[in-house]
């Protein structure tokens, strides 16, 4: 596996950069969580003037063998109708990316599919989807460990080529059950707070899926102590290989935007694996999947911002760059007490 060292941020430049933002021309704290992420970005990027360059949008795809005990309303051959729809521009990330000039990558790291090549897909297949873990691990360990390092390399190639902020999406049919089982074991919490309605289950489908991956759970029961061998069983490829890139971007002290459930369940893996990754992230959104809030308070994770979304993709994440731009800009741009002869405040209240 890739030997994954995430350093902590460097706190030379905190005191600095605060002092910095405190002097802009506004009372203390009055731009919130913007001056939160100056703050992170700048320690981030060791820089009183950080700058986002090249941003890109993986999204990884992948199916699960899972998806075969009708856990989804919708049949697995749509993960593969989705990748087609998102490499002709017409899915809601094509629109969003688009909207915020950044760069789209599709990755193929396990449909049940053979693509034709294109320039925005990566073929990254491990295998053509991973097992059904109903009764047996979703993937090798072998297998696990290729897609980490696959992932790993991915983001590496990115950064390589000058960007400095990757945002993480997925597809895949019954993934939000495989991020359902990740979260169960690893917070230690029951399926039934994970477990929500996916792509539109009604209460009995809601039910079933519940069900079933109760009894996947008691088939391999895992603890979170054993962060590997819970991912070899649940995960997905895709989910796998997101870890991997998250992993990485951090390791190249480049800014993670996180997007909804099953984004967050692939960062939870990579923090039990490297608890400093969570500093280098910013979490988009809260989303309409019942265990997304949960598994964000989990984190410690402030989102960003609350649209009932659900849809995945990375739409979230890349919803959230506009926010992100402001808050450099502001610190790059936004003038200073001192530099616009601004008074500023005394501390003291006039009494009426």
């Amino acid at each position: 596996m890739t030997n994954f060292q995430i350093p902590p941020l460097d706190s030379a430049l905190k005191s600095t950069l605060q002092q910095k933002i405190d002097q802009k021309t506004k009372p203390l704290g009055a731009l919130g969580k913007l001056e939160e992420l100056a703050l992170q970005i700048g320690q981030i990027q060791n820089t009183l003037t950080p700058q986002l360059t090249q941003p890109t949008m993986l999204v990884f795809a992948g199916d699960h063998g899972i998806a075969q005990s009708g856990i989804s309303p919708y049949p697995q051959a749509v993960t593969a109708q989705m990748v087609l729809n998102f490499l002709n521009g017409g899915a809601g990330i094509n629109v969003f990316a688009k909207q915020n000039n950044m760069q789209l990558r599709i990755v193929d790291a396990g449909v049940n599919y053979q693509f034709e090549p294109h320039p925005n897909l990566i073929n990254a297949k491990i295998g053509m989807g991973t097992a059904s873990f109903l009764h047996k691990p979703a993937m090798t360990q072998s297998q696990c460990e290729q897609a980490l390092t696959i992932g790993a390399g991915l983001a590496k190639k990115e950064i390589d080529a000058n960007c400095n902020v990757i945002a993480f999406g997925e597809m895949g049919i019954a993934n939000t059950s495989s991020a359902s089982c990740l979260m169960s074991v690893l917070c230690n919490v029951p399926i039934e707070q994970c477990v929500g309605r996916g792509t539109g289950l009604d209460d009995a489908g809601l039910a079933k899926k519940t069900e079933i991956l109760k009894q996947a759970l008691q088939y391999h029961a895992l603890d979170a102590q054993e962060i590997m061998r819970v991912l070899v069983a649940f995960g997905g490829f895709e989910i796998a290989m997101m870890v991997g890139a998250m992993l990485g971007t951090a390791q190249h002290k480049a800014l993670l935007l996180i997007d909804g459930f099953i984004a967050t369940a692939a960062l939870l893996v990579a923090a039990k694996l490297q608890p400093n990754i969570l500093h280098y992230c910013v979490f988009a959104h809260c989303s309409g999947e019942a265990g997304h809030r949960k598994l964000l308070d989990y984190l410690g994770a402030k989102p960003l911002l609350d649209l009932e979304m659900r849809l995945g993709e990375g739409t979230g994440a890349a919803l959230v760059y506009p926010i992100v731009q402001a808050a450099v800009n502001f610190l790059n741009d936004m003038a200073s007490f001192a530099s616009a002869g601004v008074s500023e405040s005394t501390g003291v209240s006039e009494k009426i």
